[in-house]
């Protein structure tokens, strides 16, 4: 029997989990198609833009030695021809393709002057750039984040404790996700850093020295940091997949595409049966997990078990030496409870060094990763047959 070929497109936690795991079959030969030679650890790219972190992992230090790595980026998605189009003007042919394309920052087409002169942070050439801004510009020139979420939290709190002056505009609430009790203790950390928290403002204009507020103040910002929402890419719809408002692919419970199933989806730009999970990490590696999982059922005849997962908590780091862990249920929504200071800086430490010891661990041992389940569930429907 000759090898299945399965192409996994993206190389973040769902896509290198994803192509880890299908490695314990012998018979599917994986290729993973990734723009660049390391796995980016996307939680971490405030430290890097604060000089504390590389947040670059080589992928010869990550991938079982089977899985053929493609630095190369998809531009295309031929699902009739099960045919892959990469920026390099090759193709490459699939039997089973797991989707993992990610997600990237938000457009900022809608505010006057962000395109031209914020800098965002989603991925790693955008930090990147930022980075080498930061170096440019003196150490007392004002920062604004715009932008109350996880990341531009972490990314404030990591410039101000380097000494930065910065202003977090929040655009409405400060950590919106997470619980009242832990968001309290969050702004006293904030204020302890001495960054300044706009929380109900938003911005109109990016100006290369100032920006604009929505009731006409200008405020001074040598650096604009841009951390407001993520999107997907367009791949998918480009390929004529059914997808959310936000461009995630739709799938049924079992994480295939509900046009093709030959289409497995995962990670940022999946929404399972139209109710997508929350972009994280913490979600991507159960998602890339149960993906490959689906790919395997299908290529044998066997049925695909539907999704099945649940979450724990938020961690937000505050600089180095402080954090909020927001404790949830496992459906997601958060408890009261949070843990706050040191202990959350050191639990969220060691979630960060989990997530790529767990692909690491799935390399050496495919078929050994284990997630939490009873939280999120999907009824399995019937499946369609691989012709």
């Amino acid at each position: 029997m000759s090898a299945t070929h399965v192409i996994v497109i993206g190389g973040g936690y769902a896509g290198a989990m994803a192509a880890n795991r299908l490695r314990r079959h012998p018979d599917i030969a994986v290729s993973l198609i990734n723009p660049r030679p390391q796995f980016i650890e996307r939680i971490r790219l405030h430290q890097y833009v604060a000089g504390n972190h590389p947040a670059a992992v080589d992928f010869a230090t990550l991938l079982d030695p089977g899985v053929q790595l493609v630095v190369d980026a998809a531009t295309e998605i031929d699902p009739g021809r099960r045919r892959v189009g990469l920026t390099s003007g090759r193709s490459l042919t699939y039997d089973c393709l797991v989707y993992a394309a990610g997600s990237r920052s938000a457009s900022t087409a809608t505010v006057a002057g962000a395109t031209e002169f914020a800098y965002p942070l989603a991925e790693f050439e955008d930090a990147q750039r930022l980075r080498a801004a930061l170096a440019a510009t003196p150490q007392d020139a004002p920062v604004c984040v715009v932008g109350g979420g996880l990341t531009g939290i972490e990314a404030a709190t990591e410039l101000a404790e380097a000494g930065r002056p910065v202003t977090l505009i929040c655009g409405g609430r400060l950590a919106p996700s997470i619980g009242a009790r832990a968001r309290r203790s969050t702004a006293r950390t904030l204020r302890r850093l001495a960054v300044t928290v706009r929380e109900a403002d938003s911005v109109s204009a990016v100006g290369t020295e100032t920006l604009t507020l929505a009731d006409g103040t200008e405020l001074p910002s040598a650096i604009t940091v841009w951390t407001v929402g993520f999107g997907v890419p367009t791949l998918a719809a480009a390929a004529g997949l059914t997808t959310d408002d936000l461009g995630r692919v739709v799938t049924d419970a079992t994480l295939t595409s509900v046009d093709d199933p030959r289409i497995v989806a995962a990670g940022d730009a999946v929404a399972p049966e139209g109710r997508p999970l929350r972009m994280s990490c913490q979600a991507a590696e159960p998602l890339g997990a149960q993906a490959a999982d689906t790919v395997a059922a299908r290529l044998t005849g066997r049925t695909p078990a539907a999704l099945d997962q649940a979450m724990v908590a938020q961690c937000i780091s505050l600089g180095r030496r402080r954090g909020t862990v927001q404790l949830a249920r496992r459906d997601d929504t958060p408890l009261a409870a949070f843990v706050a200071g040191r202990p959350a800086a050191a639990i969220k430490e060691a979630i960060c060094r989990g997530t790529v010891w767990a692909i690491r661990r799935e390399a050496r041992s495919p078929g050994s990763y284990r997630w939490l389940k009873g939280g999120i569930r999907l009824a399995p429907a019937e499946q369609e047959e691989l012709v």
